[in-house]
């Protein structure tokens, strides 16, 4: 099957590619989507999935990420890329002044379309917010650790293979081979 991934980040449709390599023909398209707004990046998913399908008529898939802490009420949920670029790090270390549960998690929804609907697969990856370290990745990276060290302190590579990207990634790998199976 060949399969779009609809993305204005060539560099993420590199790494989608390099995921399928030997499953699935992958061809990137820069194909601008409205931004949905919905608290779950699943459903922001969704709704650019379906846009982009009605476009162009062929399986894609889109995603969605969003940074929820859990001391916030699960802000910046998927307002994620907006905060990031209205009041950045320094403004999510400032609302979590004195808040000692630090608990956070990044998702990502990946959607996939085609002639016979859409389907959403999810990744998580845990975490906690923590002062700036690192000097890799970029957004959250730097704020956001997981098994004590943050994003930013890790390798590209090793940030690629456990990410919440990767997680919805092997999700929807794990039910393509199944489909192909059936």
């Amino acid at each position: 099957m060949r399969l779009a991934v609809v993305t204005g980040n060539a560099g993420k449709a590199c790494e989608v590619a390099e995921y399928f390599v030997g499953l699935l023909e992958v061809e990137h398209v820069a194909l601008t989507c409205p931004e949905f707004r919905h608290i779950d990046v699943g459903e922001v998913a969704r709704g650019k999935a379906a846009y982009a399908y009605e476009a162009l008529s062929r399986p894609l898939i889109v995603d969605d990420t969003g940074l929820f802490i859990d001391a916030l009420g699960g802000f910046p949920g998927a307002c994620a890329a907006y905060v990031q670029d209205t009041i950045g790090n320094a403004g999510i270390l400032k609302l979590m002044e004195g808040v000692s549960n630090r608990s956070a998690y990044f998702e990502t929804a990946i959607a996939f379309a085609r002639e016979d609907g859409i389907r959403v697969f999810r990744g998580i990856l845990p975490g906690t917010i923590v002062h700036p370290r690192g000097a890799e990745g970029f957004g959250y990276d730097p704020i956001f650790a997981y098994e004590g060290r943050t994003l930013a302190e890790m390798p590209l590579a090793e940030k690629s293979r456990i990410s919440h990207r990767a997680r919805a990634l092997e999700a929807f790998r794990t039910w393509i081979r199944q489909e192909r199976i059936s």
